[in-house]
């Protein structure tokens, strides 16, 4: 499952980060070094109107605002 599928207000640990073309490589670094990391707790506060647009997360005790592709780059499982 994807940070994208994940409903607002569940919690979910990441998994891993995975690239969907080469383009997207730099993103994912970018992922990477904001702390979407392996074993890291997140959450999706809020996403935008009629669950389209950008989807706010708090990893850590930081919060960011992800492009819909960039959310479906992290994999998480449930907490």
């Amino acid at each position: 499952m994807n940070l994208e599928e994940i409903l607002p207000g569940i919690r979910a640990r990441v998994s891993k980060i995975v690239n969907a073309g080469d383009s997207q490589g730099d993103i994912r670094i970018q992922l990477e070094d904001i702390g979407f990391l392996p074993g890291e707790q997140v959450e999706v506060l809020r996403k935008g109107l009629l669950g389209q647009g950008p989807i706010l997360v708090r990893v850590g005790s930081s919060t960011f605002a992800l492009r819909e592709s960039e959310a479906r780059m992290v994999e998480v499982e449930t907490l």
